[in-house]
């Protein structure tokens, strides 16, 4: 039984959602030493410009940083080492067949734990050009302008 319950965000990813339309997401656990899960339990990570590969059949998370344990020793982590995700094999070739198309790429949307162990959150994204940003950032805004407008319509100033 896990010592800890529930889920508890380490890092996210914001502007991977603002830069990728997300096809698929995946649920994946990651092979870490002891430096780097107290490294995560601090809260230290950042998915800026991180992104996940396929090479002989097993998944690597790359170019993530997290940063060196303050109280480890001489055998402390490189902070942005190639890091091996643990899939099924038909998630695997799931990613594979989509990545194959062009336009694709994986990338880690955020951190967390779950029940005391360190997963990622990747998924299968195709890159937004300049206009589907600026699109989407108008629909926010006029979303918050008519939430704003309706709050604030019933009320006698």
């Amino acid at each position: 039984m896990p010592r800890e319950k529930g889920e508890k965000l380490v890092a996210s990813n914001r502007k991977a959602r603002h830069d990728y339309h997300i096809e698929d997401s995946f649920e994946a656990g990651m092979v870490l030493s002891g430096t780097e899960v107290k490294s995560l339990r601090a809260g230290h990570a950042s998915l800026v410009d991180g992104y996940a590969s396929v090479e002989n059949g097993e998944a690597w998370l790359e170019n993530v940083h997290i940063p060196e344990y303050t109280q480890g020793t001489w055998n402390n982590h490189s902070s942005r080492r190639k890091r091996k995700l643990l899939l099924n094999r038909h998630e695997i070739e799931k990613i594979l067949q989509k990545i194959k198309e062009s336009g694709y790429t994986i990338v880690p949307l955020k951190i967390y734990f779950k029940d005391g162990r360190a997963k990622v959150e990747i998924a299968i994204a195709r890159g937004k050009k300049d206009y589907d940003k600026r699109h989407a950032l108008k629909e926010a805004q006029d979303k918050r302008e008519a939430a704003r407008a309706m709050s604030t319509k019933g009320k006698d100033w």
